[in-house]
C-alpha cells in the first residue's frame, strides 16, 4: 500500500483537519496580539530607525532585595545540582528521577516565579533566568522542565489574567505541584486558526466538556495541572473562540497515549494527551472566552526569555570547555588554540557568549523595572540566542573533533573526561523550534517590527477597504512619513560623535545608530516596492529581523561591557565586546548585502517545482527506512493509545 493510502496507524490523526483560508488564519492571529503600545520600547525604536540608549543605559541592576534573595537562592540550588543530580543517569535512563524533582520542590525551584504571599520564593526575571542557566548546565531537561512549568504553565497565565480566586487556589499547589500547557495539535502548529479541540458549555453553564487531542505537551507526562487550550463553539450567552481552561491531569477522560523520544532533552516529559468529554468547571476558565491566544503570547512576551538563559548558559559551559581544550590539546607543537584556524573558532564561542549573556540579563531586568514594552526584545533574544547557540555547540564539538562526537558515556569507559559536546549539540538543537520556530520567530517579530507602517497605511494596502477608507490612510500616511522620512538622514543628539563614556566601544555604538537608520529606510523602501505583498516576503523580513537582532546584541554587549569594565572584568569586558561587534558588523553587511541580492524568487518557483513532482528522479537509488518493511508487525509507537503512560512523581 502506498504511504498516501494507508490508514492512520492512530486515532491522533483520525479527525479531518479543520479548513482555514490565509485571511482567516492571519485574521486569527491578528486578534490575539496586543495591539497597543502603552509602554516605551527599545526595539520597536530601533527597527523605526531611533537608537534610543536611554532605555538600556546605564545598565540597570536588579534592587537589594531582588538579590539577596535570588543569591541565597542559587547557592543552594548550586549545591543541590552539585551533590543530587547525576546527569550522566539522567541522559542514560531517559528521565528525571523521582527523587530529583522530589529535591527541586522541597528547596522551592517549583516556585520560583511565584509571590512569596502565595508561598512561593518570587524571584526577579533576572534570577529566574541565573537559576535557569544553572541548573540547565547540569541538566537541559531539568531546565526544561522547571521552565515549562513556570514560564508557559499554570503559574504565569494564571499571575497575569486569573482572578483572586484563581491564584489563591492554584498557585500554592504550583509550588508543590508541575504544571503544562497544552495548545500544539497533531495538524495544527503555528497556525492556531485550525485548532479543533473543543469545549463545549454544558446548559447550566456550570461545565465545559472538553475533546480533542494535544501534542508534544512538555510535562505533560508528569503534570498535576495543565493550561488547555480549545474552542469554545459560539452560542446564545457565549462568545465562543479559543480560550484557555486550568485542567486537573487527572481527571476523569484524560489519557497520555504515548511518552515522545527526541535527538536531546532526553529526559523531557513530552508525550501526546487525549481529552475525551472531560468535564472542566467554568470556573476554570482563564480571563474570558476567546482570549486564549492572547494570554498565550502575553505569557511568552516575558515567558520566552527562560529559553535564552538556558542558551546563554550552554554557551558558558561551551565557552570553558573550548577554553581548556584549547590549552591542552597539542598539535605540530603548540596548543590548538594558537592555531589561526582554531582561535577564530574559540574567539567566537567567548565572544558571542558573552554577547549572549548580555542579551538575557539585560531583557530580564528590563522586563523587572516593568517600564518597558519588551515584547520586541524577548523575542530577539530568544531568536537570537537559539540561533548563536546552536553555531557556539557546533563550533565546540568540531573544536573537539572525534571526542566531539563520541559520548560523554562512551569517553569515559575508556579513561577520558566524559565531556557530553554531542549531547549539547542535541539538546541545544530544539530550541530552534521550542516557543516558536526561527522562521516563525521571524514573522513574529518582523509583524511588530513594521506595527507603525501598518498603523499610517494598512487601509491603502487592505483590498477590502473602501475608497474613502483609502483616502484618508493615504492622507495619514503622508503626514507621517513627511515627519519621520528627515529623521533617517539626521538624528540630532546621539549623530554628532558622542558615545565617549563608552571609550573603545563608541565606534560600534556609531555604527549600531547609522544601521538603525539605514534598516528603517530599508523598510521603507520594502514597504514602497511591495506593498500589501510584504507579507510573503519571507527572506526579506526574516534578513531584517536578524539585523535588527545583530543591533540589538552589539547594544547590549556594549551597554554590559562599560558595566562590567569596572568591576573584576575590568579591559577585559571591552576586549570581549568588541571582538563581538567586529564579528556582527561583518553579519552586518553580509545581511543588508542580501536584502536585496537574494535567489529568494528562484528558490521559491524552484521550491514549486519539486513540490509538483519534477525532480523525483533525483531521489532515485536509496531506500526510505521511514517506510516499514516485512519484518514490522505493528507500526504503531510508543504504548498503545489504550495505555496511559502517565507518570505520577510522588
Amino acid at each position: 500500500m502506498s504511504e498516501a493510502n494507508r490508514e492512520p496507524t492512530s486515532t491522533m490523526t483520525a479527525q479531518a483537519p479543520v479548513a482555514v483560508d490565509e485571511r482567516t488564519a492571519r485574521k486569527v492571529a491578528e486578534a490575539a496580539r496586543e495591539t497597543e503600545w502603552r509602554l516605551p520600547s527599545f526595539g520597536k525604536q530601533l527597527f523605526m530607525g531611533r537608537l534610543r540608549l536611554d532605555l538600556v543605559h546605564p545598565h540597570p541592576r536588579p534592587s537589594a532585595q531582588d538579590t539577596e534573595r535570588g543569591e541565597a537562592f542559587l547557592a543552594k540550588l548550586r549545591e543541590f545540582c552539585a551533590e543530587q543530580v547525576d546527569p550522566v543517569r539522567i541522559e542514560r535512563e531517559a528521565r528525571i528521577p523521582d527523587e530529583v524533582v522530589a529535591g527541586l520542590r522541597e528547596i522551592g525551584a517549583l516556585g520560583m516565579k511565584i509571590p512569596e504571599k502565595y508561598g512561593g520564593l518570587g524571584l526577579s526575571q533576572f534570577y529566574y533566568g541565573r537559576a535557569l542557566m544553572l541548573v540547565g548546565s547540569v541538566s537541559p531537561a531539568l531546565g526544561a522542565l522547571l521552565s515549562a512549568h513556570q514560564s508557559i504553565g499554570v503559574p504565569q497565565p494564571v499571575m497575569l489574567f486569573g482572578t483572586d480566586e484563581q491564584k489563591e487556589t492554584w498557585l500554592p499547589r504550583c509550588v508543590n505541584e508541575i504544571s503544562a500547557f497544552l495548545l500544539t495539535e497533531p495538524d495544527v502548529g503555528s497556525d492556531p486558526a485550525r485548532l479543533r479541540a473543543t469545549a463545549v458549555p454544558t446548559p447550566d453553564g456550570e461545565e465545559y466538556v472538553l475533546n480533542g487531542v494535544k501534542l508534544w505537551t512538555t510535562n505533560g507526562v508528569v503534570a498535576d495541572l495543565l493550561v488547555v487550550m480549545a474552542r469554545v463553539p459560539e452560542s446564545p450567552g457565549h462568545r465562543g473562540g479559543i480560550s484557555a481552561f486550568v485542567v486537573e491531569a487527572d481527571s476523569p477522560g484524560i489519557t497520555v497515549e504515548n511518552r515522545n523520544a527526541f535527538m536531546g532533552l532526553r529526559g523531557i516529559e513530552n508525550g501526546v494527551t487525549r481529552f475525551h468529554d472531560v468535564r472542566v468547571p467554568a470556573r476554570n476558565l482563564i480571563g474570558r472566552e476567546g482570549a486564549g491566544l492572547k494570554i498565550a503570547l502575553t505569557t511568552l512576551n516575558t515567558g520566552r526569555l527562560s529559553l535564552p538563559a538556558l542558551c546563554a548558559g550552554g554557551g558558558k559551559w561551551a565557552a570553558k570547555i573550548a577554553r581548556e581544550w584549547c590549552r591542552e590539546r597539542v598539535q605540530w607543537g603548540r596548543p590548538i588554540g594558537e592555531h589561526e584556524a582554531i582561535a577564530g573558532k574559540l574567539a567566537f564561542i567567548t565572544a558571542t557568549t558573552y554577547a549572549l549573556e548580555a542579551m538575557v540579563d539585560l531583557a530580564a531586568l528590563l522586563a523587572d523595572d516593568e517600564r518597558n514594552d519588551i515584547r520586541i526584545e524577548a523575542a530577539l533574544a530568544k531568536l537570537y540566542g537559539s540561533e548563536m547557540s546552536w553555531r557556539i555547540a557546533d563550533e565546540l564539538v568540531q573544536l573537539r573533533g572525534g571526542r566531539g562526537y563520541e559520548t560523554a558515556e562512551s569517553l569515559a569507559a575508556r579513561g577520558e573526561r566524559g565531556v557530553p559536546a554531542e549531547q549539547l549539540l542535541r539538546d541545544l538543537r530544539i530550541n530552534r523550534i521550542f516557543e516558536g520556530s526561527t522562521e516563525i520567530m521571524h514573522l513574529l517579530i518582523a509583524r511588530e517590527a513594521v506595527d507603525a507602517h501598518l498603523a499610517v497605511a494598512g487601509d491603502i494596502i487592505d483590498p477590502e477597504a473602501t475608497p474613502a477608507a483609502k483616502a484618508r490612510a493615504a492622507a495619514r500616511a503622508g503626514g507621517f512619513y513627511a515627519r519621520w522620512l528627515p529623521t533617517l538622514v539626521s538624528v540630532p543628539g546621539r549623530s554628532d560623535g558622542s558615545y565617549g563614556e563608552f571609550g573603545p566601544l563608541a565606534p560600534h555604538l556609531r555604527y549600531v545608530e547609522r544601521c538603525s537608520r539605514r534598516l528603517a529606510r530599508s523598510v521603507f523602501y520594502a514597504a514602497a516596492r511591495w506593498q500589501g505583498a510584504l507579507e510573503r516576503k519571507q527572506g526579506f523580513l526574516g534578513r531584517m529581523v536578524d539585523i535588527g537582532a545583530e543591533l540589538f546584541a552589539m547594544t547590549a554587549v556594549c551597554v554590559r561591557a562599560r558595566r562590567d569594565a569596572r568591576g573584576p572584568a575590568g579591559a577585559g569586558a571591552y576586549e570581549l565586546a568588541g571582538a563581538f561587534c567586529d564579528q556582527a558588523r561583518l553579519r552586518v553587511e553580509a545581511l543588508f548585502d542580501a536584502l536585496w541580492r537574494n535567489t529568494d524568487a528562484r528558490d521559491s518557483r524552484l521550491a514549486r517545482r519539486i513540490m509538483a513532482g519534477e525532480f523525483t528522479w533525483l531521489e532515485e537509488g536509496v531506500l526510505d527506512p521511514s517506510i516499514p518493511g516485512p519484518w514490522i508487525a505493528d507500526t504503531t509507537p510508543g504504548p498503545s493509545k489504550a495505555e496511559d503512560v502517565h507518570r505520577k512523581i510522588p
